[in-house]
């Protein structure tokens, strides 16, 4: 029997948070961020050594740029002490978007984050004067059920002192940081995932190729999200916190060191959105979630081309690759792998 076939144009997709690492694994990741249907993907500084300055950024770009010159790249740096008001100044000068902040230890490579913000006043006040985005890793280290709770008064103050800065609270959790951008100005908005759209805790306990930082909570967390992407809320977009890790780091833990926190995404990112977004009744939500918003908050229009998703009504068309991807030495190995989805792109 003929397969009823669904199509859906989608407007330049943009991913709002993506790590791209470095050196031989970059090359392998770089690329699928146009392979799961984005064409501008902002990218997250915590490298080793961390992105701390504009020409640190610079030469990332042209890096990433070499490696896939089809997607825009947006750069950001890594709040430290070492950046300053003129640095600040100079990045946007030179087109860098934002500044992201890691507390320290929370995910990977955040060994240099931050434990007070009231150092980086000078800081944040000249973003707010140069139009920066502040990108806030919204979580407390030690206390990762109630991570997200617990740092939400830092966003208020930060919010309330500079209330012109731009800030975007990066990848919620939970209902309370769902109801906390909801309650702050215009300039404050928020990164939500596709995996966290789809998992909760019994997910991630005891299975490590679903364990992320933050970490997925409760059911109840995951309808705040569902609800709100449900919505149409013009604050909230797909931020996809695709990390990649090699398999090794994902799927061995022992008593000294637990597994890698990271959900790689990026290669299957548009059809995994649009199936996650159709199972909880959200389709009609998927361009403004994965590009309108996010590009209108970050004032980073799109230049009119259309990615083409296809659906078959009667059956899942596209197999996530089980064995993953690979590029020499390098491998990743995806969410939902050897799972299949309802959706795929169009050639």
């Amino acid at each position: 029997m003929a397969l009823n076939i669904m199509e859906l144009a989608i407007a330049q997709p943009a991913d709002f948070h993506v790590h791209l690492r470095q050196g031989a694994l970059s090359e392998l990741v770089a690329p699928h961020v146009r392979k799961g249907g984005f064409s501008t993907a902002y990218v997250m500084p915590n490298l080793k050594p961390p992105i701390t300055s504009t020409d640190q950024a610079l030469a990332y770009k042209a890096a990433l740029e070499k490696i896939e010159p089809n997607v825009e790249f947006l750069m950001t740096l890594y709040l430290s002490l070492e950046l300053t008001p003129d640095e600040i100044r100079k990045a946007k000068q030179a087109g860098i978007v934002g500044v992201k902040s890691y507390p320290r230890g929370v995910t990977t490579n955040s060994d240099g984050g931050i434990e007070s913000y009231e150092a980086y006043y000078p800081v944040f006040e000249a973003m707010q004067e140069v139009d920066m985005v502040l990108n806030l890793h919204g979580e407390i280290p030690s206390d990762s059920a109630h991570a997200k709770p617990s740092f939400l008064p830092h966003l208020h103050k930060i919010h309330s002192t500079f209330p012109r800065l731009r800030i975007v609270l990066e990848h919620a959790t939970t209902r309370a940081a769902v109801e906390a951008v909801k309650a702050c100005g215009d300039t404050v908005a928020c990164t939500i995932t596709v995996h966290h759209l789809e998992l909760t805790v019994d997910d991630w306990a005891g299975q490590s190729w679903n364990f992320c930082k933050p970490v997925a909570k409760y059911p109840d967390d995951r309808q705040a999200l569902r609800d709100i992407v449900k919505e149409g809320h013009p604050r909230f977009f797909l931020g996809s916190d695709s990390a990649p890790h090699p398999p090794h780091n994902k799927s061995v833990s022992t008593p000294s060191c637990g597994c890698a926190a990271g959900i790689y995404t990026s290669p299957i990112l548009l059809p995994l959105t649009a199936h996650v977004l159709e199972a909880f009744g959200a389709l009609d939500r998927l361009e403004d979630f994965v590009s309108t918003f996010g590009r209108r908050f970050y004032k980073i229009p799109a230049n009119g081309n259309k990615v083409l998703l296809t659906r078959a009504a009667h059956e899942a068309i596209f197999s996530i690759p089980e064995e993953g991807y690979t590029l020499k030495d390098e491998s990743v190995i995806p969410f939902w792998a050897g799972r299949r989805i309802n959706w795929t792109l169009s050639e």
